[in-house]
């Protein structure tokens, strides 16, 4: 806001997220402190606040509001938040081929990838939802302590494997969805 005027600015051009969501640039973050910040930011930003106000200013409040979105599930979801740490420090993110050399790690996901496909019954999905769980879990926990090592090649790495679970939970998430 303009402190003369009160009138709603443009948002910056490329605004760092963590700074915004008024968070530490770090691969922990407290979803409640996340969340709390993002109700802040939305009700001072929301469109439905601007109804009143001139075009320049509805524009720039929808452009507000949809930059908070965007920051806020960034910034909540670890693999997306891992991805942003490593553009933020000029490493580019781990390509599909990058896990190619581990096989004991490729036939885990064929290995579930299977299981998921002849998934028939809600007890079958629910293991394979457990395990994928697991192995998220334990992959953020190896990310955060690959972050606070600053160690960023081990963290691509390991950002790399989070997708491939990322994708199965999508695929778990579209099978549990009747048709």
């Amino acid at each position: 806001f303009c402190p003369g005027c009160q009138a709603l600015q443009p948002p910056a051009p490329r605004p760092d997220l963590f700074r915004l969501m008024d968070c530490d640039r770090s691969f922990r973050v407290d979803p409640g402190q996340l969340q709390q910040r993002f109700r802040i930011l939305q009700r001072a930003v929301h469109p439905d606040r601007f109804g009143q106000r001139p075009p320049k200013e509805q524009y720039y409040s929808e452009q507000h509001s949809s930059l908070i979105n965007k920051a806020y599930q960034t910034l909540l979801n670890p693999l997306s938040r891992g991805l942003y740490l490593l553009e933020l420090s000029g490493v580019e993110p781990a390509k599909e081929t990058d896990c190619d050399a581990d096989s004991a790690f490729l036939m885990e996901i064929m290995e579930i990838n299977e299981k998921l496909a002849e998934s028939k019954t809600k007890n079958n999905l629910e293991e394979v939802e457990t395990s994928i769980k697991v192995k998220q879990e334990e992959l953020t926990r190896e990310v955060t302590a690959a972050f606070e090592r600053d160690d960023l090649q081990e963290a691509k790495k390991l950002l790399g494997k989070m997708k491939y679970f990322a994708n199965l939970e999508d695929k778990l998430k579209a099978k549990k969805v009747p048709s």
